[in-house]
């Protein structure tokens, strides 16, 4: 299973994750990944960066997003918990006019309160 697999990182960190509408796992000097924080810097909304590359438990992230996810590409984007995809698909749906109507869902307090991203990637429970 794989709250087994991540251990106490997924215990107690799964119910923060779930309250952030919109999360990306990244590495930093990944092209795609900054594809998809441009995105959502364009269309103003808040959103929490985890960097696999910096973070202590980063490729038991990477193992437990592919299965999660079905791909080990990163950024791997969740919006509302729900993956939609790596930096070409986050770009493809917000020029479809179909990524905002996905965050209005989530939360709207979020939108507009867009700085470069939010957090470290070295998230800490």
């Amino acid at each position: 299973m794989l709250q087994s697999r991540m251990g106490n990182f997924m215990s107690t960190s799964a119910g923060r994750f779930s309250n952030q509408t919109y999360i990306q796992f990244i590495q930093t000097t990944c092209p795609y990944c900054k594809m998809a924080k441009n995105v959502f810097n364009q269309i103003g909304a808040s959103y929490k960066v985890i960097e696999l590359d910096e973070h202590h438990n980063g490729q038991q992230l990477q193992e437990a997003l592919a299965q999660m996810s079905g791909a080990r590409t990163v950024p791997r984007v969740f919006v509302n918990g729900q993956c939609i995809g790596g930096g070409s698909d986050t770009r493809q749906l917000h020029e479809q006019g179909k990524l905002l109507p996905l965050i209005e869902k989530c939360n709207p307090c979020c939108l507009n309160n867009a700085s470069e991203g939010s957090g470290s990637g070295q998230y800490t429970s």
